[in-house]
């Protein structure tokens, strides 16, 4: 075989895969989309009801079809944690899984947790502490810390817990458990006192 040979061969070979049947598709043509699908969410209190490509990931139906911008698509590969929102209670990055695997759950986003005029407990103590410069990463970030305090009172330990059959607040504990949620800013400092404040005044997170 020769270097002349190759481009005819494997030119050959293709037209042999599409007679066969054997090929994905014609040239130029692309698969049907899937059908739709009937997810409901309970976001934020409220009951929604959606009819959703099965692929749309949670934060894309979040985003993208309830409007609800405030969770944010940052590296859209569970990286990042600025996509952080509370489902059944617990954290996940909702990039990372799809609206129709949580039919009928419960979801919080950031709008769900306060209002201007009625800020959550940790939405307050990031601004007092100063938690945020670009901001960006704020909403995963207050999602993941008033789930996280929720960990630690129900006794869920972490990879820095020394006693596992006593889970106490601590800085190395919040790091630890925040350490998902990545600031480029590098507003950690504030993030801790933040958090070691909402945790300090027993307010229900």
């Amino acid at each position: 075989m020769t270097r002349r040979s190759v481009p005819a061969t494997g030119a050959a070979t293709a037209a042999a895969l599409s007679t066969t049947g054997t090929a994905d598709a014609a040239p130029g043509r692309c698969a049907a989309p899937p059908e739709p699908m009937p997810v409901r969410l309970e976001v934020n209190g409220r009951m929604r009801a959606l009819s959703l490509d099965p692929r749309t990931t949670l934060l894309d139906a979040l985003r993208e079809h309830l409007g609800l911008t405030g969770t944010k698509k940052g590296c859209d590969h569970g990286q990042c944690g600025a996509c952080t929102v509370i489902v059944g209670g617990r954290r996940i990055n909702s990039c990372l899984t799809l609206a129709v695997m949580h039919d009928g759950d419960q979801v919080t986003t950031i709008e769900g947790l306060g209002a201007p005029d009625d800020l959550h407990p940790m939405q307050k103590a990031f601004v007092v502490h100063d938690g945020y410069q670009c901001g960006y990463c704020t909403p995963g970030q207050i999602c993941s810390a008033v789930a996280m305090l929720d960990e630690i009172e129900r006794g869920v330990p972490s990879h820095v817990t020394a006693d596992l059959m006593q889970v106490a607040f601590s800085d190395d504990e919040v790091r630890e458990r925040m350490s998902g949620n990545i600031c480029r800013c590098a507003a950690y400092p504030n993030i801790v006192a933040a958090i070691r404040d909402v945790a300090g005044r027993g307010e229900k997170a």
